[in-house]
């Protein structure tokens, strides 16, 4: 039996070493690493020498898992991760070597003794770390400025505020900081579970998805559901107060991430206090904020259309699903637009609405940005313009609201893009609140076909600068991970931005590309450095292989590479940098903090004869389904498929992190801290779930919450935590688990009944992510006099 043990052995080293030569080969071909080919080939050597019993079959297996030692550490340093693939796998089939009945089958040379075996082991990791110090690394670009401490600047003096959290970014700025400072850094480790509220689930009967962030006034929580019901909380118990239905239907593009509340100015009586949410189809709703009855003087039953002027609308087309902006009286507020189907799709217009009657307002369409009133009979709004979907931000003293815009679509061709639209796609847009003329525009992507659509709310801070003024900044993330700080009365730079040169190669005809990108090279990038082979990962040398072979075929000039008729990477991929989630800004300490992604995405575009053959076709949300991961593109001479960068087994081709948490101080522009945010746990291959407890750091939907006391709260991340960081420091000081996965942004409020601060959060997971699906609000605090954490839960 040993011997068939032996040579069973012998077959998996045949086994593992043929694919490895092969793809090796190819590798090579490609002006890839020659480690695999080698490898493979010593593996085919080494197992035909077992399978013949020779000791020389053995030594040259143990040449190989040391030489492999020496190579995996020379790329990866002592990063763990990195090293898993390289040499896990090796290390153990090494170790069937060790049993003493094997070794004696062998003929030929005498084996080594363990302390040779240990001696060399040891040599080849001196010899791999050696020649990693040697190793050229590419530069990440969080770390450009610098490094700086902030541990000396105090929290500011003002007292702790009304404790109500009235505007869904905290404050019509969005920078999601809160005055309250009862949990402090010392006792926010014994927080508990205060209250539980399920939302329950759909009409459909399933758990739609739920990235609110509730509102607090007085003794009551607003929320809305994934179909915008809107919802009453008791604030210190989360017993429902009342629920007002919608009508709507869950989308699957669709969701409500909150509402907007408004007190009507010298009103008393119905609806005096209201709650605004706009709907997945396409509707504005006012309620009376004490009882939750329509408000009959909004509109027609306390509705809005938002389908007038926007010509035919199929199903899921257009919607809205960020929290409306609510400006000098004016309801303002952009839509979603379903991507990549076709050329004409509905418009991207921003509109404004009387918050008291409805009553429509102005538009800014960037077709027609001289006429601010609705189109006439026979016309729309322009169609296919830049639309702004992510949440907007106001500054009620300037008179201004700032939107975040997406491009045109389709996302990945813009030959036939118009001049208006390049002025206004991907950018930060400054609008009058009162008449709707645009007052300026920032540009963070020229000509974008890689859907870098500015998805992350513009954050509004007043910081005393270096020179002594202070500054009313807006910081805007991006999806690229460039952070862009401007003077937001005038949209100049106020850390500096530069124009670069952006690759040029591999677009297909017709498509017309810019010369340079802007770089924001005042502040850290989140974006990582750019990808190279070695950086390619897996579960083991075979997938990693596979991602290695991938990457080489792909074109990467690095970032910006522009898609094309063969395949290309988009690093960061369209996930982000900052996504939906925004950056927050501790406004007392000038501190900005921001979670990021870094996921690359392969893309590539297809002919319109390719896409007819694979049977892409125009989504229709009550019949036909678009193909997997691809976009037809109607009327553009390509469709495009775009997909996560993974290996075969749906483990991502790019080494970890794939998502970090970091801390920027807005004055100097330099790193104060940055960290992988997330672990293992809900990772692994083809969906499954490895329970890991270890920090790798994953990709986030989501943002940030920062208190006065100096701590940040953020859950965001795929495995299901809501954790507290020191603002400071990056220190963790505080881990819960979530019963499903926490892709919201939390919110802190004080209650009037008992005096506590509470920490709350929508967990209702996300399948993408294979995050825990559920439909749960949840309040934390500390316990009360008595000792006690009450933990209720409510329906």
């Amino acid at each position: 039996m040993m011997i068939w043990g032996l040579r069973a052995y012998a077959a998996i080293l045949i086994a593992t070493g043929l694919p490895l030569a092969a793809g090796g080969g190819y590798l090579v071909a490609l002006q890839g690493s020659p480690y695999y080919l080698i490898a493979g080939v010593g593996l085919i050597l080494s197992g035909g020498l077992l399978w013949a019993r020779r000791c020389e079959g053995a030594l040259l297996y143990l040449a190989i898992l040391f030489g492999t030692i020496a190579w995996g550490i020379w790329e990866a340093g002592a990063d763990g991760w990195r090293l898993i693939p390289r040499l896990v796998g090796p290390v153990l089939l090494g170790l069937f070597l060790l049993i003493p009945g094997f070794r004696r089958l062998l003929h030929g040379r005498a084996f080594p003794r363990p302390l040779a075996i240990g001696l060399a082991a040891v040599a080849a990791v001196a010899i791999g770390a050696g020649l990693h110090t040697l190793r050229p690394v590419a530069l990440d670009p969080i770390y450009q400025n610098g490094m700086t401490s902030i541990a000396t600047r105090q929290a500011g003096q003002g007292a702790d505020d009304n404790g109500d959290w009235a505007v869904w970014g905290q404050n019509a700025g969005g920078a999601r900081f809160s005055p309250l400072s009862q949990i402090t850094p010392d006792n926010v480790a014994g927080l508990k579970v205060a209250w539980t509220y399920r939302t329950g689930r759909d009409p459909k009967g399933q758990y739609p998805r739920l990235s609110v962030t509730p509102l607090k006034i007085d003794r009551t929580l607003y929320l809305c559901t994934g179909w915008n019901d809107i919802v009453a909380l008791d604030a210190e118990t989360g017993k429902e107060r009342w629920r007002a239905k919608s009508g709507a239907m869950t989308d699957p593009y669709g969701s409500c991430r909150g509402v907007a509340y408004y007190r009507v100015p010298d009103a008393t009586g119905s609806c005096a206090t209201r709650i605004i949410t706009n709907t997945v189809d396409a509707r504005i709703i006012a309620v009376d904020a004490r009882d939750g009855r329509r408000c009959q003087g909004f509109g027609k039953n306390g509705e809005v259309s938002l389908l007038p002027g926007m010509g035919h609308v199929p199903k899921s087309y257009y919607l809205v699903d960020s929290a409306p902006v609510i400006v000098r009286g004016r309801i303002i507020l952009g839509g979603r637009v379903l991507d990549n189907q076709y050329w004409g799709e509905p418009s991207g217009v921003i509109r404004a609405y009387d918050a008291v009657t409805g009553v429509f307002s102005w538009a800014f369409d960037v077709g027609r940005p001289d006429r601010q009133s609705e189109p006439p009979a026979g016309e729309t709004y322009t169609r296919s313009t830049p639309n702004s979907w992510a949440p907007m931000s106001a500054d009620e003293t300037l008179g201004l609201v700032y939107a975040p815009m997406g491009n045109p679509t389709p996302d990945y061709y813009g030959g036939q893009r118009r001049p208006f639209d390049e002025t206004y796609s991907s950018a930060t847009v400054a609008i009058d609140a009162a008449t709707g003329k645009p007052r300026w525009v920032f540009q963070s992507t020229h000509h974008d076909i890689w859907d870098y659509d500015v998805s992350s709310q513009p954050t509004l801070a007043d910081v005393p600068m270096a020179d002594g003024r202070v500054r009313r900044l807006l910081v805007q993330g991006t999806k690229r991970g460039e952070l862009f700080v401007l003077d937001r009365e005038t949209g100049k730079p106020v850390h500096a931005v530069v124009e670069r040169p952006a690759p040029q190669a591999g677009a297909v005809a017709g498509e017309r590309l810019s010369r340079t990108q802007p770089f924001s090279v005042g502040m850290p990038s989140l974006a990582g450095p750019d990808l190279a082979e070695s950086d390619m990962w897996g579960v083991s040398p075979l997938d990693q292989l596979w991602c290695r072979i991938a990457f080489k075929q792909a074109r990467y000039d690095g970032k910006l590479t522009p898609p094309g008729l063969t395949p290309s990477l988009i690093n960061p991929g369209t996930a982000g940098g900052s996504n939906w989630g925004s950056v927050t800004i501790d406004t007392d300490r000038h501190i900005l903090l921001a979670n990021a992604t870094q996921m690359p995405m392969w893309v590539q575009l297809l002919t319109r004869a390719e896409a007819d053959r694979r049977g892409i076709e125009v989504y229709d949300a009550d019949g036909k389904k678009t193909f997997a991961g691809a976009g037809p593109q109607m009327g553009t001479p390509v469709a495009v498929d775009v997909r996560p960068f993974f290996s075969p087994l749906q483990v991502p081709c790019a080494s970890p992190p794939y998502g970090t948490m970091s801390a920027i101080d807005l004055v100097s522009g330099k790193l104060i801290w940055t960290r992988p945010l997330g672990s293992a746990e809900n990772s692994g291959p083809l969906g499954t779930r490895s329970h890991l407890p270890f920090t790798i750091g994953t990709a986030s939907f989501g943002g940030s919450m920062a208190t006065r006391s100096g701590i940040t709260f953020i859950a965001a991340s795929q495995d299901d935590h809501l954790r507290a960081f020191d603002t400071r420091t990056g220190k963790l000081l505080w881990d819960a688990r979530l019963p499903a996965g926490g892709h919201s942004t939390p919110m802190s409020y004080r209650s009037p009944q008992s005096g506590r601060q509470f920490i709350a959060i929508a967990a209702a997971g996300f399948k993408t992510l294979n995050s825990t699906v559920g439909d749960y609000i949840i309040a934390y605090a500390l316990p009360d006099e008595k000792g006690t954490g009450v933990s209720k839960e409510r329906h």
